[in-house]
């Protein structure tokens, strides 16, 4: 009972985290095309977030199309992913232990 209250609190803390981190990447990536202050620390602060998952992404991956760069969606897209199988399989463990 207690191990199946502590998976599913990791469960829901991790999926808050993770959409958190979502927001900061597409805050981020808003800002990019409206080219903010650079001196800015909330905009320093997003930039040291977001950009060493997207150079990661980006060196594994080309993905600058037409002048479009799709490394924002790629990372989106895979930790929805990640939010809607493995913390979901988590929280169904946690869940059929009780």
């Amino acid at each position: 009972m207690v191990l199946s209250t502590f998976l599913q609190a990791i469960a829901t803390i991790a999926s808050m985290l993770l959409n958190l981190y979502i927001w900061i990447l597409i805050i981020a990536t808003l800002l990019s095309w409206v080219r903010p202050d650079p001196y800015n620390p909330i905009v320093q602060v997003l930039y040291r977030l977001s950009e060493p998952v997207f150079a990661k992404v980006r060196a594994l991956i080309p993905t600058n199309i037409g002048g479009l760069d799709l490394a924002p969606l790629i990372v989106i897209v895979a930790l929805k992913f990640i939010d809607l199988t493995f913390i979901r399989i988590l929280e169904n463990f946690a869940q059929g232990m009780r």
